[in-house]
């Protein structure tokens, strides 16, 4: 039952994500002759050259980089991918007969063509952000960038939006370059959004203290903010003399308070300050 629970807790997101990603694109991208990067983007192009559904198109351009990612990301990663090219292909398939029965109308733009590109970007990135905060993708180039980012270690907002920007360039063949450049637009900001979701939703901060006075320090931070609190022994190269290093991870809103503990314990302490994305633990988050 719990195994199950566990499987049911990340294909729901994804299942969300897909349908938050179809209704953007049918809502906002079609309708304003916007394009879309990737495999997604073919399969706009082919909609407005041969009035080809999306639904269709994007689960036959997808086939062959599926069976790529089975090869290069396993079995157990495939499996929430299927989920999410079937999912997408379905939600896609939703959206049009919604729209044909206009229980749908899409937001089409007479002449300010930036809300819908704003809008756009937003609910395509939410969409793809929720699908890869869960380990899934939607296929086409996020099977791509999900293997580069394994492999190299870049973030998928970066990959996915060269990759996005080469595609888009060959749309100047079939829309206009104004289009073009409020497709930019939408790309960048679904780029920000997957990123935001994927690493940014949730931020703390991470203090490396260099200190003599690590003991001390140590038990006011535990006292005063309720944190776990680490000492690595370090000697410094210059002076060789001993110190510590207290390492702590703490909200954004206790940055100030850790800070001021700092001062008033050692006054002389080396203090570096880095972001820390996601953290698990006690205290933090749990999965």
């Amino acid at each position: 039952m719990s195994k199950t629970l566990k499987q049911m807790r990340m294909i729901i997101p994804i299942l969300i994500g897909t349908a938050i990603y179809a209704f953007g694109l049918h809502y906002f991208v079609l309708p304003n002759q916007l394009m879309e990067g990737g495999v997604t983007g073919i399969a706009v192009l082919l909609n407005y050259a041969a009035g080809w559904p999306l639904s269709l198109s994007t689960l036959l351009l997808n086939i062959p980089l599926f069976f790529l990612g089975w090869k290069a990301l396993g079995r157990g990663q495939m499996v929430y991918t299927l989920i999410g090219i079937i999912s997408l292909s379905g939600f896609l398939a939703l959206m049009e007969r919604l729209i044909d029965r206009s229980m749908l109308i899409p937001f089409q733009s007479s002449n300010d063509y930036m809300l819908a590109a704003l809008y756009a970007g937003v609910t395509l990135g939410t969409g793809l952000g929720i699908v890869f905060r869960f380990g899934g993708t939607t296929g086409g180039v996020d099977i791509v960038a999900r293997i580069v980012t394994r492999s190299k270690g870049i973030s998928m907002g970066q990959i996915i939006l060269t990759l996005d920007a080469v595609i888009i360039g060959i749309s100047l063949f079939y829309i206009s370059i104004e289009k073009v450049l409020y497709t930019l637009v939408t790309v960048f900001i679904a780029s920000k959004i997957i990123d935001f979701i994927q690493d940014g939703a949730y931020a703390a901060k991470a203090f490396s203290i260099i200190t003599d006075k690590g003991e001390a320090l140590s038990k006011k931070i535990t006292i005063e903010l309720d944190r776990g609190v680490t000492l690595i022994p370090a000697k410094g190269a210059f002076s060789g003399q001993q110190k510590e290093v207290v390492y702590c991870v703490v909200h954004r809103q206790e940055i100030r308070r850790l800070k001021t503990i700092v001062r008033i314990i050692d006054p002389r302490a080396f203090i570096v300050i880095n972001e820390v994305h996601d953290v698990l633990g006690e205290g933090f988050k749990e999965e």
